[in-house]
């Protein structure tokens, strides 16, 4: 392969590119669900591929196959360098690469146990035996469990000479209890919602969500969601558990600072942002308590990797410090428009994806607080737990949430379960309002394995880690 991938890329330089890079691609995918007390789902699937991507007179070219020989390399470098030739006829500004080290590297995702060593039948007992445990409860009308594993083998090489290989290994699990009763339809999710919680690791780290143990627990609440009251619609303090607020930093922070949406790259799409390069390093985006970090180098995380897609190495970078809004998300040409530097962040979804800024790690750092001690410091409020649906403009602005459960806050204690609660901010009002996080013994990295951006479309997997924190005079419920 290294032969193969060496001999065209110097037929590259023989025709005059500035620049190339290959990368050959080979994916793995288990997906296992139970719902009902009947495996519906019980999929394996594999891919196998490359993409070359030129940079010839300023502009970008790029083509792909799913036969992975010389004949079809060099068809293929000559069909992007084609296309680079026709985009170089509308293009405006010369595009020029951030210069970066040649790298020669392997990396592998650490594990104690490959989950694709694991038989199906065991993967899927342990789905069974959780979703068993809330079949048949009172009000349970669906009962689900699902299991995902992803494995990718990745080779990458540039004209510049750096050559890495790498594996990466992703694995989650989660279980669902929907509960029906009269009018009224309810589900409880763990650990999270949109099946479950995943990372880059073993086996291990599916058989540690548990799922049996929490299965019970999670039928009881859908069931008691039924003849819960609804939220109250008001303007209170309010505090998000450690996964819905993984997903407000997705859509409020993660987003936003990808320089691509900045530099209008990503318009037709996925939006603009309500960041832009004037606002880094003086912008207050958030209050003291709001640090936040990208760090694709964290263990465990969905965002984790050795080097990204164009060969840069994982790195650690701050977001927003005590609030003040750094740094962009940003590639080697974007890097170069602002004076900056690339940070790790181009990543495609497969062999046959150019890659795109994507979010590695978004993650709120710890703060000082326990969780109890900010129920407790909370006189009146409103506690809102696990994603059920959102919407955000395209700016990254004004937002609404919902989760599928609440419960009241009164005189520093939690009272009664709330069902359909909402609540809506506008992103700097909001980050500003954050008067406590909660330290390190209640923050959880969370996995998002479907983040959406691109046209073609593309999905990347993504990290955020949280701590429950607390939020001042938030907008909760619907307000007339």
């Amino acid at each position: 392969m290294k032969d193969l991938i060496y001999t065209i890329l110097d037929l590259g330089e023989a025709k005059g590119i500035s620049y190339a890079d290959v990368r050959v691609v080979e994916e793995s995918l288990e997906s296992y669900e139970v719902k009902d007390g009947l495996v519906e789902v019980a999929e394996w699937k594999e891919g196998y591929g490359f993409g070359i991507r030129v940079l010839h007179d300023g502009a970008w070219g790029f083509a792909c196959s799913s036969s992975v020989n010389k004949i079809e390399m060099e068809d293929a470098l000559t069909r992007a360098l084609g296309i680079a030739e026709s985009s170089g006829m509308a293009r405006g500004k010369r595009i020029e690469l951030f210069p970066i080290p040649t790298v020669q590297n392997r990396y592998h995702t650490p594990m104690e146990r490959d989950p694709f060593a694991i038989s199906p039948a065991e993967k899927l007992s342990l789905l069974i035996k959780a979703e068993g445990l809330m079949r048949g409860k009172p009000y349970i009308s669906v009962s689900q469990a699902f299991m995902d594993i992803y494995k990718v083998r990745k080779v990458f090489a540039s004209s510049e000479g750096s050559y890495i290989e790498q594996e990466i290994v992703e694995c989650g699990a989660g279980i669902a209890a929907t509960a029906a009763g009269g009018n009224e339809v309810q589900t409880r999710s763990y650990p999270n919602s949109f099946r479950g919680n995943f990372a880059t690791g073993g086996y291990e780290f599916v058989e540690g969500l548990d799922l049996a143990g929490n299965a019970e627990r999670t039928a009881d609440e859908a069931a008691q969601l039924l003849f819960a009251q609804p939220s109250p619609s008001k303007v209170t303090t309010l505090i998000l558990d450690s996964s819905q607020l993984a997903l407000q930093i997705h859509e409020s922070i993660g987003h936003p600072v990808e320089l691509d949406r900045v530099m209008g790259m990503e318009v037709a799409y996925a939006g603009t942002s309500f960041l832009n390069f004037e606002k880094r390093g003086s912008f207050r985006c958030g209050s003291d308590s709001v640090n936040i970090i990208a760090d694709a180098t964290i263990p465990g995380g969905l965002g984790t990797f050795g080097y990204d897609d164009e060969g840069v190495k994982a790195q650690r970078i701050p977001i927003l410090q005590n609030g003040i809004f750094l740094n962009f998300l940003a590639s080697r040409e974007t890097a170069r428009e602002v004076g900056s530097q690339p940070n790790g962040t181009m990543r495609a979804e497969s062999w046959n994806r150019i890659p795109l800024i994507r979010m590695t790690n978004i993650n709120l750092q710890p703060g000082s607080w326990r969780f109890e001690d900010l129920v407790a410091d909370t006189d009146d409020g409103i506690y809102m737990a696990t994603n059920r649906g959102w919407s955000i403009d395209d700016q990254r602005l004004n937002f609404q949430f919902g989760t599928e459960v609440a419960w009241e806050i009164k005189k520093g204690k939690m009272g009664k379960m709330f069902k359909n609660p909402t609540y809506t901010g506008i992103t700097p009002q909001f980050w500003n309002s954050c008067d406590g996080v909660a330290g390190e013994r209640e923050w959880r990295l969370w996995g998002i394995p479907n983040c959406g951006k691109g046209q073609p479309g593309q999905v990347a997997p993504v990290g955020h880690g949280a701590a429950p924190a607390r939020f001042r005079n938030v907008r909760v419920g619907v307000m007339g």
